[in-house]
């Protein structure tokens, strides 16, 4: 019996290992593109790619992911994964779920909508879908943007992934348009998407959308940022949303989406590439804000105003693509800590399709793939006598290829394509995978001001890769430095950013690097210099106590009586060559409706010595950005305008018709004569 019984137990053992085995061969099968994790991703493991089409939808099935997209408008209505039947909204109409939009002449919206349906592509391991619309005048002048419009879905076997890309083109008869914004936007389920990840840091459970209604909140300084007063969880009471303190800077905004801890499942938004975007690798804009709602943005005038260029004019031929850019879902056990294993594994995804950029699988001709794209590599130096005798490496600086300009002009060129990396520690650069076509080389170093631009068109073909060698960058310098304020990062945050008022906080933007987002900063200053503006004392001062982040308007508590302020720096010159000519570099990291008046010790002079002139239309302090675009001015100032001794320069923003006129500065340096 005790014989029986071993060999009884010895087959149950058996049969246990052969499960084991067995289990272990599917998931292994059904997970041959994700690393072995808790994400789950599961049904039929490796189906085929199924396409189905009628008169009214598009559906594209690949046994992970289902993707049904209208027909012909080309508006994505439902997206079912993971047991759940849509990720959208259903209660929003077809058009309000999935959609591209422009906004041009007038702030008008197109969701360009398309009226024709092509299949590009069907295999077993891939459908491609285009959805188009060419621009008529009799029929669609004035109504509809002024483009020609390509929308493509991509949807690949055994990858819960959806990729998008769109083409765009205006041909050269077309009307004068001004297009101030196009993106993709996704509105998902609200009773089910709760939780947002924008970066390590910044995530959190959020309101759900009419929580910003005016019967549950009420609109502060500007229609976007609200105080919760009676929202639908009492958590969100006293808080404030806004979606601008979501933002981030192009190079940063790869990857940001949602999660609906009911069912552990997340709904991504990666970008694995820049090129298509505008303004280059510091230009800010929109992620994912309360709706929920995901965004892919790629043009608009967040942070830059009408600055940007966005204006297209009769005559002018035009043609972009933009994109890809993928929606990713993935699953995790509902046992785990699921929004850290879905974030990590989205972050995990990101690089994988960053490994994988420029992609093999589209197309269209308008995106080359690898074997048809070129680099450009280099060594940038940095030569300033007054700093270092020697040649100094240029570290982490911004290199880059953008159209043809002037000297910094990739922050505001809006039209063309991009390409940016940053140096290594001995200023050496590679920038890969650039589309063909013809450039100019740009740059900016950390700690030094101003911008680089090499003088010479470079021009990319297909497979060849330019060596540019060594490349000397001379900054501005007239002089040596008699005193300096700041850092010359383009940025104003390393001056004092004030804690927020407790009754305007929103939890999200806590940490350090991300305390600038705050709401309401811009009114802590009439809190804080109640009796008298900023007075600096150079030598005694320290820029990040004593300088304000943004130079602001006094807020007397009656917005139509908004009072100018003038800023003092005070520094002791023991010597003076009247005759000589000394230098104010003053570099600005943001602008918006401001005038910046320079007088040298004489506060009362009718005609300052230097005036900006009314500059900028960035908003960076109402929309919570550390900086807008970057402004440098040289200013030359006779040495008869200083006295030995102690000494003052007044700036004052003297521009009062709105609150939030303002500058941000970035960076102030005195020079002394030129030796």
């Amino acid at each position: 019996m005790e014989k029986v019984a071993h060999r009884s137990h010895l087959g149950q053992l058996f049969l246990w290992l052969l499960m084991i085995v067995e289990l272990s061969l599917f998931y292994s099968a059904c997970s041959a593109e994700i690393p072995v994790r808790k994400i789950l991703n599961l049904g039929d493991c490796n189906p085929h790619v199924r396409l189905q089409k009628s008169h009214h939808n598009v559906v594209i099935d690949n046994g992970l992911i289902e993707v049904t997209i209208e027909n012909p408008s080309g508006h994505v209505t439902g997206i079912k994964y993971m047991g759940m039947d849509n990720v959208l909204e259903c209660g929003n109409p077809n058009s309000n779920r999935g959609y591209w939009d422009f906004v041009w002449d007038n702030s008008t919206f197109d969701k360009m909508e398309t009226k024709h349906v092509k299949v590009i592509a069907h295999t077993d391991e891939l459908v491609e879908i285009s959805f188009t619309k060419n621009w008529d005048f009799r029929t669609d002048h004035g109504k509809t943007v002024p483009l020609n419009i390509d929308k493509r879905f991509i949807v690949r076997r055994g990858v819960p992934r959806v990729y998008m890309y769109g083409i765009f083109e205006r041909q050269e008869d077309f009307p004068d348009a001004q297009m101030y914004q196009l993106r993709i936007v996704f509105k998902l389920k609200e009773d089910k998407f709760r939780f947002m990840a924008i970066s390590d840091t910044r995530q959190g459970v959020m309101p759900r959308g009419e929580d910003r209604d005016n019967t549950r909140s009420q609109t502060l300084a500007f229609k976007e940022a609200v105080l919760m007063i009676n929202p639908s969880n009492p958590q969100f009471r006293g808080e404030v949303d806004d979606k601008y303190q979501y933002s981030c800077e192009n190079k940063d905004n790869k990857l940001h989406g949602w999660i609906s801890d009911d069912d552990a499942v997340g709904f991504w938004i990666i970008t694995p590439s820049n090129e298509f975007r505008t303004g280059g690798p510091h230009k800010q804009d929109l992620t994912s804000h309360v709706g929920p709602i995901a965004l892919s943005m790629f043009v608009s005038t967040h942070y830059t105003g009408i600055d940007i260029d966005v204006t297209y004019k009769k005559g002018e031929a035009w043609r972009k693509a933009f994109g890809p850019v993928l929606i990713y879902l993935n699953s995790a056990s509902s046992d785990d800590d699921c929004r850290k294993t879905l974030w990590n594994d989205a972050k995990r995804q990101l690089s994988e399709e960053i490994e994988s950029w420029p992609y093999n699988f589209t197309r269209s001709e308008d995106l080359p793939h690898a074997g048809d794209r070129g680099e450009v590599c280099g060594q940038l130096l940095v030569r300033d006598r007054c700093v270092d005798e020697e040649l100094m490496q240029a570290q982490s600086a911004f290199v880059g290829l953008a159209v043809p300009g002037n000297v910094g002009s990739w922050q505001t060129e809006g039209k063309g394509y991009q390409f940016w990396t940053e140096t290594d520690y001995t200023g050496r650069f590679n920038i890969k995978n650039v589309r063909p076509g013809e450039y100019n080389l740009y740059a900016w170093v950390h700690g030094f001001i101003g911008d680089y631009k090499l003088d010479l068109n470079i021009t990319i073909q297909p497979g060849n890769k330019v060596n540019l060698g060594t490349l000397i960058y001379d900054p501005p310098r007239n002089g040596h430095t008699l005193w300096e304020i700041g850092i010359p990062d383009r940025t104003a945050a390393e001056f004092f950013i004030p804690e927020p008022d407790p009754t305007f906080v929103n939890p999200l933007c806590l940490d350090a690097a991300d305390k600038f987002r705050q709401y309401g900063l811009w009114d802590r200053y009439s809190d804080i210099y109640r009796h008298g503006d900023v007075v600096y004392t150079v030598g005694v001062s320290d820029y990040s106590r004593d300088w304000f982040f943004a130079h602001v308007l006094r807020n007397t508590g009656n917005i139509t009586d908004l009072s100018t302020t003038t800023w003092q720096i005070k520094y002791n010159l023991q010597d003076v060559n009247e005759k000589g000519n000394y230098t104010l570099q003053l570099a600005l990291a943001a602008a918006s409706y401001a005038e910046l008046q320079i007088r040298f010790n004489n506060l009362d002079a009718i005609q300052p010595c230097f005036t900006t002139t009314r500059i900028g239309y960035d908003n960076a302090v109402a929309r919570h950005g550390i900086h807008g675009l970057y402004r440098l001015y040289s200013i030359n100032i006779p040495g008869n305008r200083f006295i030995r001794g102690n000494n003052t320069i007044f700036l004052t923003q003297s521009r009062s018709h709105a609150l939030f006129d303002a500058v941000m500065y970035d960076y102030i340096r005195l020079e002394g004569p030129a030796v």
